[in-house]
């Protein structure tokens, strides 16, 4: 899909550049004020990192045209696909993809040639998002990434929510991306019953951030499931309870359990945690002793 994309906007591109250099559209001649023209194509393969594309590079009666997007003995197009394929980044106008084109390459690129490829894009961005998923995942880790966005000639921030899914034969799977305002449990909410509407019936353990309401958007969708801080939000929570001077020696013994390759390795850290530092931080540890279901479900 992406080569067939990245074929399309490159000829897209040539084209329009044979428009500049003549000074006028293919078929206008009622704007033409040259005494040169279009003189049929040359068949012509270029190597990307998606595999071999083949190219039909415009030609001009005086022999005058030399393409700049793929050079006349240019034949490997793999240092320019990362700067042809931030156009579909830069933004959602016509205009912002224009003139991202115009900045990069100096070719014009026309609102029809834009609109074909995001027509394109779009429907299988689309059956990407809807796709059905497995009906069980051992794990779903899930939080959002902040960025900020042009919008209505404001600048803003959104959340990109993420929720990536461990199969049960250990088989990473991103289950899907979705644009919202600021991190919310609602909007959760509604991204956890679609993830169920999609065929997912049951997460053996959800790894969240200690988002306030997350716990409980997640009980009301998947109620079996074990929730679980991620280990850098866990990390951060006990700590916070332990003296300054006790954080090196206690993290490091925190270590030992969320590192361990065995369950009983992990437990038996555990039980050391809560012999060394139960007493003097109850709280800190008693958060880690409520770990131990977990590492059971993990070490299955």
């Amino acid at each position: 899909m992406v080569k067939d994309l990245l074929g399309d906007t490159l000829q897209g591109m040539l084209e329009a550049e044979m428009d500049q250099q003549l000074g006028y559209s293919k078929y206008d001649y009622h704007n033409k004020e040259t005494d040169d023209s279009r003189n049929g194509y040359s068949k012509k393969t270029v190597t990307s990192s998606f595999g071999d594309i083949e190219l039909d590079i415009p030609r001009d009666r005086k022999g005058e045209f030399m393409p700049q997007i793929v050079k006349k003995n240019q034949t490997d197009i793999s240092n320019i696909e990362d700067q042809v394929l931030s156009m579909y980044a830069k933004g959602m106008t016509t205009r912002d993809i224009s003139e991202h084109l115009k900045s990069v390459y100096g070719v014009d690129a026309s609102a029809e040639m834009i609109s074909h490829m995001t027509d394109r894009i779009l429907p299988i961005a689309k059956e990407w998002q809807n796709r059905p998923l497995e009906k069980i995942y051992a794990i779903v880790f899930m939080d959002a990434i902040h960025f900020h966005v042009r919008q209505d000639n404001q600048t803003i921030k959104k959340a990109v929510y993420v929720a990536i899914g461990v199969r049960l034969n250990g088989q990473k799977d991103v289950l899907g991306l979705w644009v919202g305002g600021n991190e919310s449990a609602k909007y959760w909410l509604g991204v956890l019953t679609e993830i169920k509407n999609r065929g997912v019936q049951d997460i053996l353990i959800v790894s969240v951030d200690g988002l306030t309401g997350f716990g409980d958007a997640i009980s009301a969708v998947f109620p079996k499931t074990e929730i679980q801080r991620c280990i850098v939000h866990q990390i951060r929570y006990t700590t916070k309870f332990v003296s300054y001077k006790d954080v090196k020696a206690f993290i490091a013994d925190l270590k030992d359990i969320y590192q361990a390759s065995t369950e009983d390795a992990a437990l038996s850290a555990l039980d050391t945690l809560e012999e060394k530092w139960g007493k003097k931080y109850p709280s800190s540890v008693s958060s880690w002793l409520s770990f131990a279901s977990i590492l059971r479900i993990v070490f299955l």
